[in-house]
C-alpha cells in the first residue's frame, strides 16, 4: 500500500467460489483468486473515486466460463 496526497494506491487479491449466478452463468463451484491494483482517492475522510485494475478475462477462463481459441493457445500458452 502507498499514499501520497489524496490519494492511496494497494495491490489486493480477491479470492472465493463461484457458488452463484456471475454475469449470467450459472455456478461451476470453481474456485478463484483474482489479483487487483486499486488507486482511491480520499477527501474529506471519505472515499470520493476509486480506479481498479483486473484481469477479468482471465478470471472468465480459469472458470471455464471462455477459453481460448487455438490461435490464442499458440499466441500465450505455446500450446
Amino acid at each position: 500500500m502507498i499514499a501520497e496526497g489524496d490519494k492511496v494506491c494497494a495491490r489486493l487479491t480477491f479470492a472465493g467460489t463461484h457458488i452463484g449466478d456471475f454475469r449470467g452463468v450459472a455456478s461451476t463451484g470453481e474456485k478463484f483468486t483474482e489479483p487487483a491494483v486499486q488507486i482511491v482517492r480520499i477527501a474529506n475522510g471519505k472515499v470520493t473515486e476509486v480506479l481498479q485494475v483486473s484481469n477479468e478475462l482471465d478470471l472468465l477462463m480459469r472458470l471455464g466460463l471462455i477459453e481460448y481459441t487455438d490461435k490464442a493457445k499458440k499466441l500465450f500458452l505455446n500450446r
